[in-house]
C-alpha cells in the first residue's frame, strides 16, 4: 500500500522547471519508489547492479543511448562519470526540463560530481523517512501520547510500516547493509565493529553537544577519525548537526554543535530499546523526543522546499533554547517538553529575549507530547506535530 509523501508536489514543481533533479537521502527512505510513482512515465535504470554501473561509468554515451530520457537513474554515486554525459545531453536540449531524475544515498561524492558537471543544471532535494504527519494521513490516526511513543520507537522508514516488519529485524538488517555498503565504500573502515560502537555511542549522545575527543576516547580511535565518521553519518542523512546561534551575542554562548539522529527509530534500536514500554521509563526519552521534533522540522522544510536555518542557544550559565529559527532579522523560539508543560516562564526564552530584544521575537512555542495544549500570555503551547508555528 502506497504511503502518500508530502514532497510529491515539490518534486513535480522542480521537474517542470529544471532539466535534472537529484534526490538524496538515507537508505530505505523511499527515494526510488517515490520517483517511480511520481514520474511513472519515465524510463528507469539502477546502477546498483555492478555490470550496469560499469557500463555507465566507462561507456556513458552508449549508456544514455540505451536508456533514453526522460530517465530515472538510481544510485548514481556508483558511476560518477555518467554525470558528464548527462551534462552534454542537457546542453544539447537546453529548452527541455524534467530530463533526468537521479537518486543517491551519499551526498558527499555526489556533490563533488554535481559541482563539477551539473552546476546550474540540477536541483538537489532531500528525501527523509516518514514524517509523523505523513504517517497520520496514511494510517488515519492521531500521533499523540502512547501512539507518539510507539512512533518514536518505530521510526519512519516506509517499508517498516507498509509491510508491518519487526523493528529489531529491520534495523539489524539496515545497519548491516549501511555498514557494509556505504561505510566501507566511503571510508574503507578497517573495523566495522568500531564503527558500530561509534554509532551506538552517538545515539547515547542524542541531543547533546558533540565532543570529538570524548567520542574518540570511548571508541579508541583518533579525533580525526571520529570527525570523518561524523561526516559520513551527516552526509548520509543519518544524523543532523545543530549549530549554535551566537551571532552578535559575544563569547558567553556555547559554540559546539549538537548531534541528533534524524530517525528516532534507528536511535532507539541503537540504544537497545526493544519496545515502546522500554522507552516509557527511560531517561533517554526526553532527548529522543527532542530529536523527533527537530526531525519533523527538517522534514517539513525538505518536503516543501521552503526552509530556514535552525540553531540552538545555550550560554555558559545554562540558559538554553532548544531551537532558534531566524526569519529575516527576527526569530521563532521553540522548546520541547515530553511530559509536563512548564508552569512558569522559560529561562532560556527570557535570556535570549533580553539579549536580542522583544521586538525581534516572532513567536515562543513549547512543543509537548500531548494535544492537551494550553496557552498563557507569555508563550503558545503547540502539539508535537502541528508545524503551523514554522510558517512565516
Amino acid at each position: 500500500m502506497w504511503i502518500q509523501r508530502e514532497i510529491e508536489p515539490f518534486l513535480k514543481s522542480v521537474a517542470s522547471k529544471r532539466p535534472a533533479l537529484i534526490l538524496t537521502g538515507c537508505r530505505q527512505a523511499g527515494k526510488t519508489s517515490l520517483l517511480r510513482r511520481v514520474f511513472s512515465d519515465y524510463n528507469y535504470v539502477t546502477l546498483d547492479v555492478p555490470t550496469v554501473a560499469e557500463e555507465a561509468e566507462h561507456s556513458g554515451s552508449q549508456f544514455l543511448r540505451n536508456h533514453r530520457s526522460p530517465l530515472i537513474m538510481d544510485e548514481v554515486q556508483y558511476a560518477p562519470s555518467i554525470l558528464r554525459w548527462i551534462k552534454n545531453e542537457i546542453d544539447e536540449r537546453r529548452d527541455e526540463n524534467g530530463l533526468f531524475c537521479l537518486t543517491g544515498s551519499q551526498k558527499f561524492p555526489l556533490m563533488k560530481g554535481i559541482t563539477e558537471s551539473l552546476a546550474g543544471r540540477c536541483s538537489v532535494l532531500q528525501c527523509h523517512s516518514l514524517s509523523a504527519r505523513e504517517y497520520e494521513r496514511w494510517k488515519g490516526v492521531t500521533v499523540e501520547g502512547d501512539s507518539l511513543l510507539s512512533f518514536i520507537f518505530m521510526g519512519g522508514y516506509p517499508e517498516l510500516h507498509a509491510k508491518g516488519l519487526d523493528p529489531a529485524f529491520f534495523y539489524s538488517d539496515y545497519l548491516a547493509t549501511y555498514l557494509e555498503r556505504d561505510v566501507r565504500q566511503a571510508l574503507q573502515v578497517r573495523s566495522l565493529r568500531d564503527f558500530d560502537r561509534f554509532m551506538r555511542l552517538c545515539a547515547a549522545r542524542n541531543g547533546q553537544m558533540l565532543s570529538l575527543s570524548s567520542l574518540a576516547g570511548d571508541v579508541g580511535v583518533s579525533p580525526n577519525t571520529i570527525k570523518s565518521w561524523i561526516t559520513v553519518l551527516e552526509a548520509s542523512n543519518v544524523i543532523y548537526l545543530l549549530e549554535p546561534y551566537y551571532k552578535n551575542l559575544g563569547k558567553r554562548v556555547t559554540k559546539s554543535p549538537k548531534i541528533y539522529f534524524l530517525d528516532s527509530g534507528l536511535a532507539s534500536f541503537l540504544l537497545g530499546f526493544r519496545s515502546p514500554d522500554d522507552l516509557k521509563g527511560s531517561t533517554m526519552l526526553g532527548a529522543l523526543f527532542e530529536a523527533y521534533v527537530i526531525g519533523q522540522i527538517v522534514r517539513h522544510f525538505a518536503n516543501t522546499g521552503i526552509g530556514f536555518p535552525i540553531y540552538y542557544y545555550r550560554d555558559h550559565y545554562g540558559h538554553e533554547v532548544d531551537f532558534v529559527i531566524p526569519i529575516g532579522d527576527k526569530f521563532k523560539l521553540i522548546e520541547c517538553k515530553w511530559a509536563e508543560l512548564p508552569k512558569q516562564k522559560i529561562a532560556g526564552f527570557e535570556e535570549l529575549i533580553r539579549l536580542i530584544g522583544e521586538d525581534k521575537i516572532i513567536s515562543r512555542t513549547v512543543i509537548s507530547s500531548s494535544r492537551g495544549s494550553r496557552k498563557t500570555p507569555s508563550y503558545a503551547v503547540e502539539d508535537s506535530i502541528d508545524l503551523n508555528c514554522l510558517k512565516n
